[in-house]
């Protein structure tokens, strides 16, 4: 079992990752815990003993349950269960259970402890680790939520065997992003390789990148931003989902469409050139990806959705590549963002 800490100046805790992990539950428990809620959604059964008494709670399956309704149903479910404050949550599930446990964990009683256990490849790889929770709105996506770390994450490959194939693609559409970024100064970017090494080792390397820079940028100030990489248009693409368009993607297969928009707008903007485009479309290809806009897409929703963005101040901003490697750009032209939005097939 590989295990990564996560060393934040209040919140240190430890990331483990392997097979059978989930035998490592009670460990990863506060002490003093002696009753815990398990949030998870149906059809989600993992064998869990976290040593102490549980109660079961369930929210609703998709991304609709990312709601303020699901926050408060689940705070007045802690209530009804008798959680005190030195109690925990147990979230068992992928992305949309970790975000909206860990947020109404953070909101209970001004905030209780909570254990990640991450059932899908999204969630090992990103959303279960860095304490960062939320809920949609109808207008746009994470826009209600707190930073709040949780006590431990378990993210046991085996798990993830029943998962289906959109699912893991969601998966790798953020390991595509790692796939560009580097965990610690001057080690270099796994590029494509990333996708060529054993799942366990994949897993570790997407969690030990997120530690590395949580640790140093824990409430996005900075270089934290990072991790948005393709997660502007990814949203974007998302919000659309939402409110009923013509999208039909899980988040990793946006975040692939999105890194594919950020390399192309970051080649117009005389950033990157051609070849450095093709790396990521190699990448892509070597998780099995897809970078293309689907059709019916209006340039000016997406645009109007990509204004929204908690990286933009009353700008448009960017997480692109470029001669540093990729950091946020701030002010990106309009006129640039649209021509590449039409060069992708979207219309006006």
């Amino acid at each position: 079992m590989i295990r990564i800490s996560v060393d934040l100046p209040q919140r240190t805790y430890d990331v483990l990752v392997g097979r059978g992990a989930v035998t490592a539950l009670a460990g990863l428990l506060p002490g003093g815990v002696r009753k815990v809620a398990i949030v998870t959604q149906p059809g989600i059964e993992v064998p869990l003993d976290p040593g102490v008494a549980t109660t079961r709670v369930e929210i609703a399956s998709g991304e609709q349950a990312k709601s303020i309704r699901s926050v408060e149903e689940l705070c007045r479910d802690f209530a009804r269960a008798g959680l005190s404050r030195h109690d925990a949550v147990v979230a068992v599930g992928g992305g949309v259970v970790s975000d909206v446990a860990g947020f109404a964990s953070a909101c209970y009683l001004r905030g209780i402890a909570y254990v990640n256990v991450a059932t899908t490849l999204l969630a090992q790889v990103d959303a279960a680790v860095g304490g960062k929770t939320g809920v949609n709105l109808p207008e746009g996506k994470n826009l209600v939520g707190a930073f709040w770390q949780p006590a431990g994450v378990i993210c046991d490959i085996e798990t993830l065997a029943s998962l289906p194939d959109r699912e893991w693609a969601s998966g790798r559409g953020e390991m595509a992003k790692c796939a560009f970024l580097e965990r610690f100064p001057g080690e270099g970017r796994p590029g494509a390789a990333l996708a060529e090494k054993d799942l366990a080792e994949q897993v570790a390397y997407c969690v030990s990148l997120k530690a590395a820079v949580v640790e140093e940028d824990e409430r996005e100030g900075g270089r934290r931003m990072l991790l948005n990489y393709g997660h502007t248009l990814a949203h974007a693409l998302e919000a659309v989902s939402l409110a009923g368009g013509p999208v039909d993607l899980r988040h990793g297969e946006a975040v692939a469409v999105g890194l594919m928009f950020a390399a192309q707008l970051a080649r117009r903007m005389g950033r990157i050139d051609d070849e450095r485009v093709g790396e990521h479309r190699a990448v892509l290809d070597a998780f099995g990806l897809r970078g293309d806009l689907p059709g019916g897409l209006q340039v000016d929703e997406l645009v109007q959705y990509m204004a929204r963005d908690k990286k933009a101040r009353h700008d448009l901003t960017f997480v692109l590549d470029g001669p540093k490697g990729v950091e946020p750009v701030r002010g990106v032209a309009l006129s640039d963002v649209v021509a590449v939005l039409e060069d992708m097939g979207c219309s006006r």
